[in-house]
Formats: structure tokens, C-alpha cells, sequence
């Protein structure tokens, strides 16, 4: 034990990073794999003795200082008041915030079998009303697992995702010529509101992949019912926040979130249902002709498990939220920032270059060359996560975390913004520096950025969604220069559920 004390000590010291809380997580593992007593151990403490914020207080931080759009702001500023650790009460729901990679590694290493992300009670309140089933987002237990596994199969293989490649290129190109209309409108090239072009994008390639057809989210002239669609969806992030923090006795008196709320969703399963039952419709007539059906959309392969239709509905239309904000979000924060420098997006460019010899569309495997590429993309991720706080509620045992008894079924909050914005872990934490996740050296904590979550629960779409933007970045950057509104400053992030740019973000495209 001594031996190994002392080599990872030194190794650390090596490295820049503390020592300390490590080698006594090491000694403490010692101890308990040997059987022995530590005496020293402090006595675990219970919710009652973990600070945080009155009721009261924490009311006023939310609505009296535009908290709801400033939650990834709260949790920073609650780690300088309260430390790694501390509760708070949002609306009826007491939660567990946690704010340090090793204490969000003790979280997800005790999380169970079946792992909970959180209640969303309001998105199942609205399901229970409506008579609909649970997707992958809202099912728990052996219910989600089932389903988790299947989808797994051809969301998550590496080999499963390359296949898409095709399908997601030719959504692509019709982004580059989008591009070049929006560009042309403005004598400096000037795209306003990027975000909206990159979230019709993200839409149309997550529809490319479940239905294996197009839903016109870059043409010319966006359908009615795609945009009627797109802004469901905005509209009912939004009022996701509301709907959780009031009690479901308050939609009495105050009936017009929860209205909202339940038309965005009705509309969203309405426009989902319409996909699926057409492409199923248009299969049954080839079988019915005796033509084969070679099928390589997930609406078909979750057609053919067996699930009922009211299970294929309900993850449909899951799986069209799941990958859309992701995408738009971090395609406008990567060409914003690659915007602001100039000497990253030069390298980067060269890199692309290098990598497809004189070829113009890259592939799946090609973006496996591109190492700058994935740093990038892993650092826009660091600074700008799309969930800036995930959840968890263990419901099988209580556990112990930092010190602390968390009783089951307690929401736990893991704090993701605060993590990796913690200078201890990332030098300099405000900063774009790429080049930090290509130092082997540097030893961040696994858990100190996790933008697509860890574990049973992680993003399912995580590879189709990063083969998008890969994709998306390589060929935006080889038919343009992209740089920063000329009349434009810095834009900020700000919570709407998700993270979102706080103001448009404006970009020049400037043909090479």
C-alpha cells in the first residue's frame, strides 16, 4: 500500500494535479478490501446536516433574478456558498445537487440496475392523460431496459452508426445550399440566427435516420406542418420548467402552462404518428405486391421487434426530441467559436483537407482520422453542454455520497455545468483551448465532462448525433471561411431547459 501511495503521488505531482483526495480514496478502498476498522472515518451525515438555500431564498433566485434562464449560473455560484455538496426545494421536489466529478462518480457507481434519470412528472402526467405509452425518455424499469436494448443494436454499434453516413450527407448538402441562400441575401455573406438553421438540420437528419425520408425542414419554403412541428417542440421545453414546479393542484388556478404544455405534445405525437403510419403503410403495399423490403430506418427495426404501436409511437416521437437540440446547439457553439478563432479554424481545415486527399465528402471512417476534429467538438461540449444538468433517483437502496445518507428515491441533480467549468480541473475553464483534450498528460477526471451522460442511462443517439456534426463541421469549413458578425459581441448561454445561446448568434460564410 505504501508502494502505491507513494507511485501515485509522484505520478500526480508529474502530471500537476492533486494528490491528496485520491490517495486517500485509495487508502480508504485499502481499508475496506482488508477488512479493517478505520476509526478515523467521520460519521455519516444525514439531508438534514447538508446546507443549502431557504425556500424562500431560493425562490428569489430563481424568479425574482430570471433564475429558470440562469440555472447553469446558480450551480457556480452555489459551490462558492455551499460547497460540492447542498439541497434545494423546486416547487414540491426536494434535490440532492451535486457539483464535483468524484462525487458524481459515487452517484453513477451505485445507480442500480435500472437507473432513473429523473421523474419528468409532467411529461408523464401528460401521457397518463392522454391514454399514451412511455418512450425511451419517460420508462423505467425493465420496460425501458427492453427497449433501451433494442434500440441499442442500431444506435450505439459503431459498426451499426457508420452505415447512416450516406443518409446523413445527402441531409448535408442540403445544409450547404441553405447556407448559400441565406448568405446570398446579405451583401456580407451574414447568416443571422444560426441556431434556427442548425436546429432545422439536426430535425431533418434525426427524421432521415427514423423514417428513412425527408420532411423539408431546409427547403426554400419550410412546410407548415414541420414548422408548426419545430416550434411544439421549443414551446414545450419551456414549459417543461413551469409545469415541474407547480403542483398539479395549481393547473386549476392556473390552467394556461399546462394547457400549453399538453397542445405542444399533442401536436408532436400527432406529427410523429403521421411518419410512422405512412412509412409502415408504404411497406405493407410492396409486401402486398410481393416486392422486398429492405428497410434501414429505426421506425422499421422498431416495427418488426414487436413492441405494440403505442410503444412505437411514443419512442418515435421521444427519439425526434433527443437529437435536435444536441445538433443545433452544438453546431452554432462550434462555428461560433471556431468564428472567434481564426488559427483553430485554419488547422482544423488543414486537417479535413489532409485527411480526404481531394475528395469533397467525407465519411464515417474518415472522421476517425481527424483527431482535432473530436477535440473540438469534445470542447464546445466542456464549455456549452446541452444538458447542463442531468439527474438521477436510486430507487432500489439508500447510498452514500460525500459524507451523506441520500435516502431512495431522492432526485439527486449532477451539476455538469459547474464541473467542467471548475478551474481545479480545467485550467483557464472559460476558455476555448481545443488542443487540451489532445494532451494524454492532462489526467481530467472522467466525470468532469460528460456531455452525453455515463452509463446505462448515456444519450442513445450519442454517435449518430456526433457522426452529424462531424460531418456537418467538415464540409462547412471546406466550402467556407466562417467568421464573427462584424456588428455582433459576445453571445452567452442561458437555460431553457437545455442550454441555448442567450442571443442570436450571427456568423459570415464566405465562399473559398
Amino acid at each position: 500500500m505504501l508502494i502505491a501511495k507513494k507511485m501515485l503521488q509522484q505520478a500526480l505531482k508529474a502530471s500537476g494535479r492533486s494528490a491528496s483526495p485520491l490517495v486517500k480514496y485509495m487508502e480508504r478502498w485499502a481499508e475496506i478490501a482488508a477488512g479493517k476498522k478505520n476509526t478515523n472515518v467521520d460519521p455519516v451525515k444525514t439531508l438534514k446536516e447538508m446546507p443549502g438555500p431557504s425556500v424562500g431564498n431560493f425562490a428569489w433566485d430563481l424568479f425574482a433574478k430570471r433564475g429558470l434562464s440562469r440555472l447553469h449560473q446558480l450551480q457556480l455560484e452555489s459551490v462558492r456558498r455551499y460547497g460540492p455538496m447542498w439541497k434545494a426545494s423546486f416547487g414540491p421536489i426536494l434535490t440532492v445537487h451535486v457539483a464535483e466529478p468524484g462525487l458524481i462518480e459515487q452517484v453513477l457507481r451505485q445507480e442500480g440496475q435500472h437507473p432513473m434519470r429523473s421523474e419528468l412528472s409532467s411529461w408523464k402526467d401528460y401521457r397518463q392523460l392522454r391514454g399514451h405509452g412511455y418512450g425511451l425518455l419517460t420508462s423505467e424499469g425493465e420496460e425501458w431496459q427492453a427497449v433501451r436494448s433494442l434500440l441499442g443494436k442500431h444506435m450505439l454499434r459503431p459498426r451499426a452508426v457508420e452505415a447512416y453516413d450516406g443518409t446523413l450527407n445527402n441531409v448535408v448538402s442540403d445544409l450547404i445550399a441553405k447556407l448559400r441562400l441565406r448568405r446570398r441575401q446579405d451583401p456580407r455573406g451574414l447568416v443571422t440566427d444560426i441556431a434556427s438553421e442548425f436546429y432545422r438540420f439536426g430535425l431533418e437528419g434525426i427524421s432521415s435516420v427514423l423514417f428513412e425520408s425527408r420532411i423539408g425542414c431546409l427547403d426554400p419554403v419550410v412546410p407548415t406542418e414541420t414548422e408548426r412541428f419545430i416550434q411544439s417542440i421549443n414551446t414545450m421545453f419551456v414549459m417543461t420548467l413551469l409545469t415541474m414546479a407547480m403542483p398539479s393542484w395549481l393547473h386549476q388556478l392556473f390552467p394556461k402552462p399546462w394547457d400549453t404544455f399538453c397542445q405542444c405534445w399533442d401536436y408532436m405525437f400527432q406529427f410523429a404518428k403521421g411518419h410512422i403510419d405512412q412509412r409502415l403503410k408504404e411497406e405493407a403495399e410492396k409486401l402486398a405486391r410481393g416486392e422486398e423490403v429492405k428497410g434501414r430506418y429505426l421506425t422499421y427495426f422498431l416495427s418488426r421487434t414487436g413492441l405494440p404501436m403505442k410503444a412505437i409511437y411514443s419512442n418515435i416521437t421521444e427519439l425526434l426530441l433527443a437529437g435536435v437540440d444536441t445538433i443545433s446547439s452544438s453546431m452554432s457553439w462550434s462555428l461560433y467559436e471556431l468564428s472567434r478563432h481564426p488559427d483553430i479554424q485554419n488547422t482544423l481545415r488543414e486537417e479535413v483537407l489532409t485527411v480526404l486527399a481531394g475528395r469533397s465528402i467525407p465519411g464515417a471512417a474518415d472522421v476517425a482520422r481527424m483527431p482535432l476534429m473530436k477535440a473540438v467538438v469534445k470542447e464546445v461540449l466542456r464549455l456549452y453542454p446541452v444538458i447542463p444538468a442531468n439527474a438521477r433517483v436510486i430507487t432500489e437502496k439508500d447510498i452514500q455520497v460525500g459524507g451523506y445518507n441520500i435516502p431512495k428515491n431522492t432526485l439527486i441533480t449532477l451539476c455538469h455545468f459547474a464541473t467542467s467549468r471548475d478551474p481545479a480541473v480545467f485550467p483557464n475553464p472559460d476558455a476555448f483551448q481545443p488542443q487540451r483534450w489532445l494532451n494524454r498528460d492532462a489526467g481530467h477526471h472522467p466525470y468532469a465532462s460528460v456531455p452525453f451522460g455515463v452509463g446505462k442511462r448515456s444519450c442513445i443517439g450519442r454517435r449518430i448525433a456526433e457522426l452529424e456534426l462531424y460531418l456537418a463541421l467538415a464540409r462547412i469549413l471546406i466550402q467556407f471561411d466562417v467568421k464573427p458578425d462584424p456588428d455582433g459581441g459576445a453571445v452567452k448561454p442561458m437555460t431553457r431547459t437545455l442550454l441555448v445561446p442567450e442571443s442570436d448568434i450571427n456568423l459570415q460564410f464566405i465562399e473559398r
